[in-house]
């Protein structure tokens, strides 16, 4: 057995044994997921499944959703959002995407309280192109229709045509390189026309529909987004796009190819360092997501481009045997990271 495996196969013996004495029921629901590969009739696995119904932050989202599909924010933000075009621009629509997301990671599905209301909201902003606007400037953001696209398909609307057609658009907009950038900033920006003006200036004659968007044959050499690529890649993951199809592991090659290193562009994580940040959510820009899309999609000990962000994870890991976010720790937040960190781990182990 090799030295690597042997060690991996240790920590997640150890972790998981603690990680589900004490994690609460969808932690503990997707951890055993990834130990039994799929749904089982463990009696634990059961039972995780079954307290998630009962799961309080669950219940709590679920209540605070109201009938139009939306849940209240603060009057701060409410102002802000007032003063603009209003929904989906503004806190209202970002408030939906982060307690979705929540929900579809406790189980919830679109059939229960309101949820069906918030994606058929969501949807219904849909433009004819086929791209979710919002929920900050004028022009199309992949990584917010990745983020949308993921929320639906987890929910239950993964069959929907309407959910196909942000695949498309979004498969539509990769580029050579096999990764995505946010148009405009990460494009058309780096024009000579352009690149001397101040981001808010360049920003605000976009939205002023002042700048026309061409294809630019001097933008090719300019690299596709990390973070962008690695958020467009975890919704395409969830929708119905097959885990072999070369669209899909050509994005993910980009940002394995990118592992450690600094992000091309300054609007999105330039600094390398967020590659060895824990984070939660988990699918912040982080090492921690890259693996978990990495291993879920088959890149494994026969890649070599694996061993070193592996060999991180495990030394990321904490003298409790968890991984702790790495700004504030908290002991139910960890728990979800360290569930994440371990179906890593365990769907590289069982590639060798």
């Amino acid at each position: 057995m090799p030295a690597l495996k042997d060690e991996i196969d240790k920590v997640i013996e150890l972790s998981s044994r603690n990680l589900l004495r004490v994690a609460p029921p969808p932690v503990r629901y997707w951890l055993l997921w990834d130990m039994l590969q799929g749904p089982s009739e463990d009696p634990r696995f059961l039972a995780a499944a079954e307290e998630c119904k009962t799961y309080l932050p669950r219940l709590r989202l679920l209540a605070g959703l109201g009938e139009d599909g939306t849940w209240p924010i603060s009057r701060t933000r409410k102002m802000a959002e007032d003063a603009g075009p209003g929904p989906p621009y503004g806190w209202t629509y970002i408030t939906m995407l982060r307690n979705l997301d929540a929900l579809g990671d406790s189980r919830t599905t679109k059939d229960e309280g309101h949820v069906s209301a918030a994606v058929e909201r969501i949807l219904g902003w849909q433009t004819k192109e086929g791209y979710i606007p919002g929920p900050w400037e004028r022009f199309p953001l992949p990584q917010y229709n990745g983020y949308a696209l993921r929320n639906l398909a987890v929910l239950g609307m993964g069959s929907d045509p309407r959910v196909h057609r942000i695949e498309r658009w979004l498969l539509d907009m990769q580029r050579g390189d096999g990764g995505w950038v946010i148009p405009y900033i990460q494009d058309i920006r780096y024009l000579p026309q352009y690149k001397n003006m101040k981001m808010r200036e360049f920003t605000r004659i976009v939205n002023q529909g002042q700048v026309p968007y061409t294809e630019d044959r001097a933008l090719d050499d300019i690299p596709s987004c990390i973070w962008t690529t690695m958020m467009v890649v975890r919704g395409l993951v969830a929708g119905q796009i097959a885990k072999t199809d070369k669209r899909l592991l050509s994005g993910a090659e980009l940002f394995l190819d990118g592992f450690f290193k600094e992000n091309y562009h300054t609007t999105f994580f330039k600094e390398k360092g967020h590659w060895t940040k824990l984070k939660y959510p988990t699918y912040f820009g982080s090492g921690l997501c890259a693996l978990d899309l990495l291993t879920f999609l088959g890149f494994g000990p026969g890649d070599e481009r694996m061993d070193k962000p592996i060999r991180w994870l495990l030394g990321a890991r904490s003298k409790d045997g968890f991984w702790s976010r790495s700004d504030r720790p908290h002991p139910e937040t960890d728990m979800w990271i360290t569930e994440v960190a371990l179906s890593s781990l365990i769907r590289y182990s069982r590639m060798y």
